[in-house]
Order: C-alpha cells, then structure tokens, then sequence
C-alpha cells in the first residue's frame, strides 16, 4: 500500500522527529520512502551528512537486508543497527513504505534510543 503525506502529516512528523529524537541527543534522522528518496531530514547541525547518498544507501541496505532475512527463514527484519567508533546508524522500518534513519553518538544509549524510536513510530503509524 503506498501513502502519500500532506503538508499538515508532513509538519506533524518533523515535530514528533525533532521532539522525541533531535532534542534527547541524535545527530541527525530522516525518514525515506523504500525507494531511498528522503521525505523528512532533521539534525542538530553538529555534522552534516551526504543525505541523500545516505537514503539512496540505505534503501538499498535495507532491502538486501531483507532478502537475507527470507533466506534465514525470517519475514523481516524490521530494524538494523551498525556501530561505529564515533556514530552509529539506527534503521527502523514504519508501516511498508517508510524506513526511519537514525545517527547517534555514544551520548545516546542504544536502549533509550531504541526506545524513542519505537514511540514515533507509533505517533507516525497514527497519522495515517
């Protein structure tokens, strides 16, 4: 099912990125579409990152990531998750169409952040 987000959804989402996830720490969040085109990008202007080499990435990730959860036996794997030394990148899939990307610091725990994702997410799945 694809959706398609009005202006109205669209500031609702920035709000909920920037209040849940932008002001406990993230560096920066974005919210693409399966196909790696970005819909929402935030960050707290402490780096700035190739956004849409990232996006475009990222879907690709995601969906190989998925193709390898099928050969395991799995549906899916809803979530991915790579540390680094400096930043870490959090991806979360909302609803089908919609992947969350997350990179983090070690200020921000993985639990806790795992946590607020999970939060948005559900705020986000309520505005359709």
């Amino acid at each position: 099912m694809e959706y398609s987000l009005d202006h109205e959804q669209l500031d609702k989402i920035e709000e909920y990125l920037q209040n849940e996830l932008v002001d406990i720490g993230v560096h920066s969040v974005f919210l693409i579409d399966m196909a790696g085109n970005v819909i929402v990008d935030l960050d707290a202007g402490k780096l700035k990152h190739d956004v849409y080499s990232l996006a475009a990435l990222a879907a690709g990730n995601f969906g190989a990531v998925s193709e390898i959860a099928k050969i395991v036996g799995e549906d899916e794997f809803s979530l991915l998750f790579h540390k680094g030394v400096k930043e870490s990148i959090h991806f979360s899939k909302v609803m089908d169409d919609f992947l969350l990307i997350i990179i983090f610091g070690k200020e921000v725990s993985l639990g806790f952040l795992r946590l607020k994702v999970a939060e948005v997410t559900e705020k986000i799945k309520k505005l359709f």
